[in-house]
């Protein structure tokens, strides 16, 4: 019982996930960990065709103000909007914009994760989306910075 709550404090996943993930890896917390990433980005796959009604225009300030991104993401609810997983993805993905200035959300969602260079912005985004169960999307983003580039 112990390994599968800090399983579910790590990954987030649901009791009986954590319980099967643990089962599958034999006991190794981190091949569950990694068989509940795994799972979670296939479920995340599964709902990519889903609707957005809600979510959240997000703006991130750098550097004393020199320089800000301002990200509009989606989601299927607005509950999945308000928890503080969901606002904790938008400002990464705001600081990504600020900092690596993708030309388009193709690029963006392309590049190495700043944080991990072992996973990539859609992979990012997938994990919160499989861990919730619902479809989460960057809409469009705009980055500002002073002087000339």
């Amino acid at each position: 019982m112990e390994k599968i709550k800090k399983l579910r404090e790590k990954t987030g996943a649901g009791i009986m996930d954590a319980k099967k993930a643990l089962e599958e890896a034999k006991g190794d917390m981190k091949k569950a960990q990694e068989i509940i990433t795994a799972k979670g980005l296939a479920r995340a796959e599964s709902k990519s065709g889903r609707e957005v009604h809600s979510g959240k225009i997000y703006c991130y300030t750098h550097g004393g103000g020199s320089a800000a991104a301002m990200v509009e993401v989606a989601c299927e609810t607005d509950f999945v909007a308000k928890t503080p997983e969901f606002e904790a993805l938008c400002k990464e993905i705001a600081m990504q914009v600020t900092s690596m200035n993708p030309k388009d959300t193709e690029e963006l969602l392309s590049q190495a994760y700043i944080r991990d260079a072992g996973k990539t912005m859609d992979q990012l985004i997938k994990e919160l989306g499989g861990k919730v169960g619902e479809n989460i999307r960057v809409s469009r983003f705009a980055r500002f910075k002073l002087g000339i580039e």
